[in-house]
Parts: structure tokens; C-alpha cells; sequence
């Protein structure tokens, strides 16, 4: 549906929190290289991603994650890598050292959460909720906490 070319890292993990092993596989030199995961805990995988893209000659580097947890070393890490920019949503609450680190930004995705809640007590269709882009675009727009 994107109509764009995608690269795989194989990761490879001795024990959790642990990645013994990464491999690009796929061209990046020259593109804007958008990395996608579940959640961002202490960045340790994310920024290691980050570097290998930028060894294979992305130009720019993008996190998308649902969940910005950032514990630990997370922040210290951010800030010294090659990503341009991390976005993640609101589903965790963010401290003071998140909301200051500049290459972070926080969607707030407590209206479509409340939408969900909301059609799935009335009953009323979630896939149209997902599905039907007029409902997001008359609903919201892109609401960043910091």
C-alpha cells in the first residue's frame, strides 16, 4: 500500500535484552530509512539498528514504536545516535528527561483509544474506526505532547 522498498535487520538474541548479532538485509544507501517496533525500552537494539543503517548509507533515520518506555541508559543512548528523530505515542507516561530529549516526539493517541473503548460498548464498528480515513481525518490531527 506504500508503494516503497523494505530492508530487514535480522536480529539475533542470546538472551533477553541481549542481541548478540544484527544484519542488514536490503539497499538503504540514499533513502530515508524508517525503523518500526512495538516499543522502545533501553534503546540498546534501536540504536545499534540505527548505526547499521547509517553505515549502509541511509540518509535520514526514523523510529516508530507504540510504546516509549526509556529506562535505563535509553535517553543517554537517543541522544548520541544516528536516529533523526524517535516517535512513539502517549500509552506510557513519559518522564521529564523523555519530554527534554529533542530527538524524541510523543503522539497522543488518547482520543482513538477512547473512540475504540467507546464503539466497543455501543457495539459500533472498530474496523471503521481503522479503516476509514475520514474518521482520523475529522477526528484529529497529529496532536504532539512536547
Amino acid at each position: 500500500k506504500l508503494q516503497v522498498s523494505a530492508a530487514t535487520i535480522f536480529k539475533n538474541r542470546e538472551k533477553a535484552n541481549v542481541v548478540s548479532s544484527m544484519c542488514l538485509m536490503g539497499d538503504v544507501k540514499g533513502k530515508v530509512a524508517i525503523l518500526i517496533d512495538d516499543m522502545i525500552d533501553t534503546a540498546g537494539t534501536a540504536c545499534k539498528a540505527a548505526n547499521i543503517l547509517k553505515e549502509n548509507g541511509a540518509t535520514k533515520i526514523f523510529m516508530l514504536a507504540t510504546h516509549g518506555i526509556f529506562s535505563g541508559p535509553a535517553i543517554e543512548r537517543i541522544s548520541k545516535s544516528s536516529f533523526d528523530k524517535i516517535i512513539v505515542t502517549n500509552t506510557v507516561c513519559p518522564d521529564t528527561t523523555v519530554l527534554e530529549c529533542d530527538k524524541i516526539e510523543i503522539i497522543d493517541v488518547s482520543w482513538i483509544i477512547a473512540e475504540a473503548i467507546r464503539r466497543q460498548h455501543d457495539g459500533t464498528s472498530l474496523s471503521e474506526l481503522y479503516l476509514n480515513k475520514d474518521v482520523l481525518k475529522n477526528n484529529t490531527e497529529l496532536r504532539f505532547i512536547n
